[in-house]
């Protein structure tokens, strides 16, 4: 079974459209959503069960877009999981409703409902609200913030009684470490979407891709 990570879920929805109740934020300050956001919480999906630290990491594109990078550490198989995808704005730029594709022509909604003013946060969410997720620029919330949040999702519909909170315990730690992992092989291509698995005696991000 192949796994994946933030974001490919939203091309299996195969629809950018924007659920019910759910208003993109206006206002949008691209450069200021550039760089790594760490996924706080989420609702279950096959592509990212069992998986911890998962990050998101954002830069701009030669054509308007965004270059999308993706990664988390599954679980079971001690590995390091990254997907490598691209978005684009369906309406402009000023508006945090975009377009994501990991292979192919496919894509899919990615919507920005919520934004905390210094871009310390963000709520996400795709086609439907089978699908969020709780971002953040450090690897913790602070509990009030994190429970006005997930509240603020309740409110909209969501079910955040099956919200998963993500560990990012291990990037808490800024020392930098070698790492015991590896790529293999440095780059795999599966169909058109470019996925790298790294395997792993250790639970810290290799050195090359450490933040």
């Amino acid at each position: 079974m192949r796994y994946t990570l933030l974001g490919l879920i939203f091309l299996l929805a195969g629809c950018v459209s924007v659920p019910d109740d759910i208003e993109p934020v206006k206002n949008f300050q691209t450069e200021r959503y550039l760089g790594t956001w760490y996924e706080i919480a989420r609702l279950d999906h096959s592509f990212e069960r069992g998986m911890q630290q998962v990050t998101a990491h954002y830069s701009l594109r030669d054509d308007g877009g965004l270059n999308v990078l993706n990664r988390g550490f599954k679980e079971d198989k001690q590995q390091w999981k990254e997907a490598q995808g691209k978005a684009y704005f369906v309406e402009d730029a000023a508006t945090g409703y975009l377009k994501v594709s990991f292979f192919g022509p496919f894509y899919g909604a990615y919507i920005i409902f919520g934004l905390g003013t210094d871009y310390e946060y963000s709520l996400v969410t795709s086609s439907n609200k089978s699908y969020a997720w709780l971002l953040s620029r450090t690897p913790t919330l602070e509990p009030a913030q994190q429970q006005r949040l997930v509240k603020r999702m309740d409110a909209l519909g969501f079910a955040t009684d099956q919200l998963i909170f993500v560990d990012q315990s291990a990037n808490l730690n800024t020392k930098k470490t070698n790492s015991y992992c590896r790529l293999i092989p440095a780059l795999k291509r599966k169909g058109n979407r470019n996925e790298t698995t790294v395997n792993c005696r250790s639970r810290q991000p290799p050195q090359h891709i450490q933040r």
